[in-house]
C-alpha cells in the first residue's frame, strides 16, 4: 500500500498508548494537526471493551471540534501491539485480553464508523517518512524510536512494511533493545558517549541488512540527538524526528487515508 498526503482531506487520528490515548484531528495534505490533540488515561486494566470506550469519548470530542470530517470518514487507530489484518497478534502494555482479538472490528462497533488500525510503531514511521523528517526521500526509510524498547518502521517508496519488530534483532547474543534502548542507557548510567557506542553497533547491523537512503531516530531522546548521532559513522545519513509526540496521530489519519489492499490469501485461509 501507498501512503500519499492529500487524497482524503481531514481525518481523525487516534493513538493508544499504554498509559495515555491521544487524538486529533490531522490535516493529511500536510500531515498537520488543525488543531490541539485531545489526551485521557488509558484505562486500567486495559481491556478491548475499555479501551474502546475511552476512544469513542476522544472520538465524540473531537467531532465537536472545527473542520472535524464527516461521521462517514473512516478512523485511524494505533495500537501497541503487532496488527495483522486488523488483529491483534501481541499487547505491549495493554491488556492480554486483546492478544486474537479483531481490534479493527472492536473499534469499528463502537464508532460506527470504518476504522484502519496499525502498529503504533509503524503509524509513526509512516508519518516521519511521509510528513516529516524523511518527507521526499525515495527507496528505504527506517525509522527507530528509542524508549523503554525500541520500536522501529521500515518505508519504502512511500509503501509501509509493517510490523517491522527490529528491536528484537540479536545482537551479541541479546535483543537490541535490551542494552541500545533509552531506557538501558538510564538503567546502566553510561554517557552519551558510551551509549554512542552501542548505538553505532545496532545501526551498522540494520545498515548492513537494509541498507537504507535515511535512518530517522525518534523517541524521547530523539530531543538530545546532538548528544550521540555525530558520534556514529555511517554510510546511510542519519537524523532525528521531527514530530515528537503528534507523530502516531498523524500516522494513524495518513493510513485511514488509504483504500485497504486487497487480500493475498483466500478470505477462508486467512489467519483467525
Amino acid at each position: 500500500m501507498t501512503f500519499k498526503p492529500g487524497t482524503a482531506g481531514h481525518l481523525i487520528g487516534i493513538d493508544v498508548g499504554g498509559t495515555g490515548i491521544k487524538g486529533g484531528i490531522v490535516n493529511v495534505a500536510s500531515g498537520t494537526l488543525t488543531g490541539p490533540s485531545i489526551r485521557m488515561e488509558t484505562p486500567r486494566p486495559a481491556t478491548p471493551s475499555a479501551v474502546a470506550a475511552v476512544v469513542s469519548i476522544l472520538v465524540a470530542a473531537l467531532e465537536d471540534m472545527p473542520g472535524c470530517p464527516r461521521s462517514s470518514q473512516p478512523v485511524g487507530i494505533t495500537f501497541p501491539g503487532i496488527i495483522q489484518n486488523g488483529i491483534a497478534r501481541s499487547a505491549a502494555n495493554v491488556d492480554s485480553s486483546w492478544i486474537g482479538v479483531d481490534a479493527a472490528a472492536v473499534f469499528s462497533a463502537v464508532l460506527q464508523r470504518d476504522v484502519v488500525v496499525l502498529n503504533d510503531a509503524d503509524a509513526a514511521g509512516l508519518a516521519e517518512a511521509t510528513c516529516g523528517a524523511g518527507r521526499g526521500i525515495p527507496g528505504t526509510v527506517l525509522v527507530i524510536t528509542l524508549g523503554t524498547g525500541i520500536g522501529s518502521a521500515l518505508v519504502f517508496d512511500g509503501k509501509l512494511v509493517p510490523n517491522a519488530e527490529l528491536g528484537h534483532l540479536a545482537i551479541d547474543g541479546f535483543a537490541a533493545e535490551i542494552a541500545a534502548s533509552a531506557v538501558a542507557r538510564e538503567r546502566d548510567g553510561i554517557t552519551w558517549a558510551e551509549y554512542s557506542v552501542r548505538l553505532q553497533r545496532y545501526f551498522s547491523h540494520l545498515e548492513f541488512i537494509f541498507s537504507p537512503e535515511l535512518f530517522v531516530v525518534g523517541g524521547g531522546i530523539s530531543a538530545c540527538a546532538d548528544q550521540y548521532l555525530p558520534l556514529l559513522n555511517l554510510r546511510s545519513p542519519i537524523v532525528a524526528a521531527r514530530l515528537q509526540n503528534e507523530a502516531g496521530i498523524i500516522g494513524a489519519a495518513l493510513a485511514a487515508g488509504e483504500p485497504a489492499p486487497a487480500p493475498l490469501l483466500p478470505a477462508s485461509l486467512l489467519p483467525t
